[in-house]
């Protein structure tokens, strides 16, 4: 008898599992409650859409703070590699760019849409838009799921793959989670991650539109611990940062009060030859303000922060400057400190982090240990990775591995 699965979100991980389950045999109902499947990897990497990244399992689980290593034999069965082989098959190549991050050749979102489409399509997935599931339904396993106007679709399986809460718009506004709540699991409080951060300074609003890149970002505790490091872009905003790092950084320092952000504008250079460097800037323009000396070092924009951070008038003579405030300038330029005052909302988080325990869910599988026949994928799980790909990566994978098992 064949059997039936349901399964609840088109995004990434629903459409895979539900296009893998297809192709085994089974007989898969997709429900949809936009009327467009994918709307969310539509408008990820700003419409490009950064697949995966092309590194090894441990290279993914080392950039997936959220409970990576829960992933780590699923990404075994099917990694970067295999998900571009995947595409590949489905007639969308891909490209390798800085950092491998991996994106469609033709830069455009909607068309891994439309080969996820042939992929659920090809299978004979009976795709159901604009369709809402209230519950799922369960009496010692699945029995099926509860729509919104309260009929009951029957099912021998079910896979959770409503998203998370991020970018509501897209239809993600948590109802995985009231879900899988509902059936008896534990959720571990959700937050929002990659997601640009206000800042107390108001110097950064005088920034806004200037991105830095090749600069250290640092995540510091109160007590100035480094929660985490990394070199890249930031962009400033005007009510704080963004760009890859800010949004990385996000991960560690959301829910923290009394958290910092240490920019290193110069992390090639030690503070000594950083220093050396000040000293023959100041003495090429030493009849020049040192506001002028110092345009061959930083943007233009930042010179004023940089000088007031070190308590340098931008009018001082460049030939006036103290041994003193040298040193004060070069620390400002490898500790540019900001204070973050909190997340921006919802609607411009990439991800989310928090969801369903993984330690309710079988790795090998993604089934509920509470619930025979529930599958949990996706963002509606504990996990979530840094950006470069990662999270798309975490969907993709945790659909495949649900499909197969179903």
């Amino acid at each position: 008898m064949q059997r039936t699965v349901v399964v609840i979100g088109g995004g990434a991980s629903g459409m895979m599992a539900a296009g893998t389950a297809a192709e085994r045999g089974r007989r898969v109902i997709l429900l949809e409650k936009n009327r467009v499947l994918g709307r969310k990897i539509r408008i990820t990497g700003k419409g490009r859409c950064n697949l995966t990244n092309l590194t090894d399992v441990e290279g993914l689980v080392a950039h997936i703070p959220g409970n990576g290593r829960f992933l780590r034999s699923a990404f075994y069965r099917f990694g970067p590699e295999d998900l571009i082989r995947f595409f590949a098959g489905l007639g969308l190549e891909t490209k390798v760019e800085r950092g491998s991050r991996v994106f469609p050749v033709s830069d455009v979102s909607a068309d891994v849409v439309r080969a996820l489409e042939r992929f659920v399509r090809a299978g004979g997935v009976d795709v159901r838009l604009d369709t809402v599931a209230r519950a799922v339904v369960a009496d010692g396993g699945v029995r099926g799921v509860r729509l919104k106007d309260g009929a009951l679709l029957e099912a021998d399986a079910v896979v959770l793959a409503a998203g998370g809460a991020s970018y509501p718009a897209t239809g993600t506004t948590g109802d995985g989670y009231r879900m899988a709540a509902a059936l008896g699991h534990a959720l571990v409080p959700i937050r929002p991650s990659l997601v640009p951060l206000e800042v107390a300074e108001a110097w950064a609003a005088e920034l806004q539109g200037l991105s830095l890149r090749h600069v250290d970002l640092y995540a510091l505790s109160p007590e100035d611990r480094t929660l985490w490091r990394e070199r890249g872009e930031m962009l400033f905003t005007h009510f704080g940062v963004s760009g890859p790092l800010a949004l990385s950084a996000s991960r560690h320092v959301v829910r923290c009060e009394g958290c910092r952000l240490r920019i290193d504008l110069k992390p090639a250079l030690t503070e000594e030859r950083l220093d050396a460097r000040v000293q023959r800037d100041l003495q090429a323009a030493a009849r020049r303000q040192v506001a002028n000396a110092l345009r061959d070092l930083l943007p233009h924009a930042l010179i004023p922060v940089a000088l007031r951070e070190a308590a340098i008038p931008e009018q001082t003579p460049a030939h006036q400057i103290t041994r003193a405030q040298r040193l004060r300038l070069v620390h400002a330029l490898k500790h540019l400190m900001l204070t973050v005052t909190g997340p921006r909302p919802w609607s411009e988080a990439i991800t989310t982090a928090g969801g369903v325990s993984v330690a309710e869910v079988d790795p090998r599988t993604m089934q509920s240990r509470r619930v025979p026949g529930l599958y949990l994928t996706g963002e509606v799980l504990d996990v979530d990775g840094y950006t470069g790909g990662y999270n798309l990566q975490i969907a993709f994978t945790t659909g495949r591995v649900a499909g197969e098992s179903v």
